[in-house]
């Protein structure tokens, strides 16, 4: 345990430089592919009140089982970076399989339940017109899950080979390839019909194509990756299947418990009508893209911290977590500044005419903003204690703690507060805050308690 406590003084700039200096590549990266639904959001904002919130219903279901199978793939980076220090090329190429087959499962699995959705969606209390609007752009996107996850389970292995490939690059292609797909296939130009709401859905699906087969390209085109592709070395590993399996059950559990929570408030409060639905549409994205930037100081912040665990320096481990934290939130207040000044040109930068004009629709949103200036500080705070916690090596916690925080604080919260109460859509917001608040609070203390422990534990090993 050499170097057991050694947070030298004034090394707080040197940890914080550290951090920033990963965390904004993650940072621009996640802008880039967030940008992708941006546009989504944006142009079905110009369609009108129906097809904003039928699609944001749709985006967001999607998304929900998106990230879910994106979490299931995402131990395949830790696993092929083990194997391929042990030097183990049968183990890389037995793990890409696995990483493609539980995209597949799970791509195939997701799609069969977004298919499903129109009689639940009707018993949950939502407009009819809306449903049938989701239930049309879901059953254009959903087969876009497939590649989709393919594209995930692809960017993890090579992240894991430590050559995460030009993602950047890629995603930026994708968001012209969005923005011109759109123009074209939503507003019927180049001699093509006007598709309206169904155009945004087949522009999404194509593009999550267009964007694996990119990728896919690149590592069969790459020198060093393309001999792990060779289909008569490729071999299906139990082992490797199990292994997957079991390191990304718990991320994606993870991920579904935030993601679901945040579904299942759009549900609620598409219970209280169109207008409420479109104004959730809205603001979710708006917090979305600010989510952004916390997930790249979370992801920043887990590396770092592993490292300083890995050499005993659990003070320093501290220090980076609390420093992630920090970062984080100081991050977030930047934010509150634009959304306490001029929230309708915020607004305004993501609703029709139409809506700017509707003055009732409008004050819903701006008031939401204020209220996600709170928000967005607790989510940023837990999705950076998810992140110091897997540094530490935890990934079992924080799924303990996201399904008590969102799922026995925050909708209870947001029912009672929302539904029960006649606070409507703002006592539904309050309630999420308050869920975020739970689960940011409870993964510090036990990011804070679990460092004590490693800590007294180096000691005695060094006595």
């Amino acid at each position: 345990m050499v170097g057991l406590n050694t947070a030298q003084p004034g090394a707080w700039r040197a940890d914080s430089r550290a951090l920033l200096l990963l965390a904004l590549p993650l940072i621009l990266t996640n802008l880039a592919y967030v940008a992708l639904t941006t546009i989504d959001i944006v142009v079905l904002g110009t369609l009108g009140a129906k097809e904003l919130a039928a699609g944001g219903l749709a985006l967001a279901l999607f998304n929900q089982l998106r990230t879910t199978g994106t979490g299931l793939v995402t131990g395949v980076s830790n696993l092929v970076a083990q194997a391929n220090a042990r030097g183990d090329e049968a183990q890389v190429r037995a793990l890409l399989v696995a990483g493609l087959f539980w995209a597949t499962v799970s791509g195939l699995v997701f799609m069969g339940v977004l298919l499903a959705l129109r009689q639940p969606l009707t018993w949950l209390g939502q407009d009819a017109s809306v449903v049938a609007g989701a239930m049309d752009f879901l059953l254009i996107i959903a087969p876009g899950l497939l590649p989709c996850l393919w594209f995930q389970a692809l960017r993890h292995f090579t992240v894991g080979l430590k050559f995460p490939g030009p993602l950047l690059a890629i995603t930026l292609v994708s968001i012209v390839l969005t923005a011109a797909l759109n123009y074209v296939l939503v507003f019927g130009k180049l001699g093509l019909p006007a598709y309206g709401l169904a155009g945004v859905a087949i522009t999404s699906a194509v593009v999550f194509l267009l964007s694996f087969l990119m990728f896919l390209v690149v590592v069969l085109t790459h020198r060093r990756l393309a001999g792990y592709f060779k289909l008569a070395q490729l071999s299906f590993s139990p082992t490797a299947i199990k292994a997957v399996w079991k390191l990304g059950l718990p991320i994606a559990g993870t991920y579904a418990s935030e993601a679901g929570f945040f579904s299942v408030l759009t549900l609620l409060i598409g219970t209280l009508g169109m207008e409420a639905l479109a104004a959730q549409t809205v603001l979710n994205q708006i917090i979305y893209i600010v989510f952004m930037f916390s997930a790249g100081i979370s992801h920043a912040a887990s590396i770092h911290i592993s490292e300083a665990c890995g050499t005993g320096q659990y003070q320093r481990a501290r220090q980076l977590g609390r420093l992630g934290l920090g970062l984080g939130v100081v991050v977030m207040l930047l934010f509150a500044i634009p959304y306490a000044l001029l929230p309708e040109q915020v607004i305004g930068l993501f609703i029709s005419t139409e809506h700017a004009n509707n003055q009732d629709a409008v004050s819903l949103m701006a008031t939401g903003l204020l209220i996600a200036i709170v928000l967005q500080i607790f989510d940023a705070s837990q999705n950076i204690g998810n992140g110091i916690l897997r540094g530490i090596g935890d990934t079992a916690g924080p799924l303990r703690i996201s399904l008590f925080g969102y799922w026995l604080v925050g909708l209870p919260a947001a029912w009672l507060l929302g539904i029960v109460s006649p606070y409507g859509i703002f006592g539904v917001w309050a309630g999420l805050a308050i869920g975020l608040a739970a689960t940011a609070l409870l993964l510090i203390v036990s990011f804070e308690r679990q460092l004590k422990a490693l800590d007294r534990a180096g000691a005695i090993a060094l006595s």
